[in-house]
């Protein structure tokens, strides 16, 4: 049956940490999108195409990644809620003008966690903005910025990408991306 295990799993070492440094949006309908996954394992994507537009937001604090398993025994479905929620600091017009943009489409994602780990979300339907805020707190040390929660379904969790090192950005170049920054 194409369902049976074939792998068992040890207890790792207490080694990981949680949190992501930076996401890379990448518009779905972007010209140079063509996937490639690993020849021996297609839960690793080798590449994203050629001149992929990657547009990076680094990040720091409470930002984070989770992705959620809906299995149905009675339906026969199985299907992963992604959702990604960002802290984004700081008022920009520039930025206000983006996330207008982020809101109205729907990026595939890449998300860079701090265990050196690249994974790709959104990949078959993109991630939607389903909530946040624009808010400039009201005491002097209070939140001034954006707050976003991306939610994408897709029928597979996040793929991980190909890994060559600890490096974000020459790991999403490695994929074929262009990244653009701030």
């Amino acid at each position: 049956m194409a369902c049976d295990l074939t792998l068992g799993r040890l207890e790792p070492c207490k080694d990981s940490i949680g949190g992501i440094n930076a996401v890379y949006f990448i518009n779905y309908d972007d010209a140079g999108f063509a996937l490639t996954y690993d020849v021996t394992d297609t839960d690793v994507i080798t590449s994203l195409g050629s001149g992929v537009e990657a547009y990076k937001y680094e990040l720091k604090g409470t930002s984070s990644f989770d992705q959620a398993i809906t299995s149905s025994r009675d339906n026969g479905t199985t299907f992963f809620e992604q959702t990604l929620t960002l802290s984004l600091k700081k008022l920009t017009k520039e930025d206000h003008k983006e996330l207008k943009l982020l809101a109205w489409g729907r990026p595939r994602v890449l998300v860079s966690d701090r265990n050196g780990n690249i994974f790709v979300a959104g990949l078959q339907h993109g991630m939607d903005v389903t909530g946040g805020s624009v808010a400039s707190g009201a005491a002097l040390g209070d939140f001034n910025g954006y707050t976003l929660t991306l939610s994408g379904q897709e029928p597979v969790p996040a793929n991980f990408a190909i890994q060559s090192g600890t490096d974000a950005d020459a790991v999403v170049t490695a994929l074929g991306c262009i990244i653009t920054e701030g």
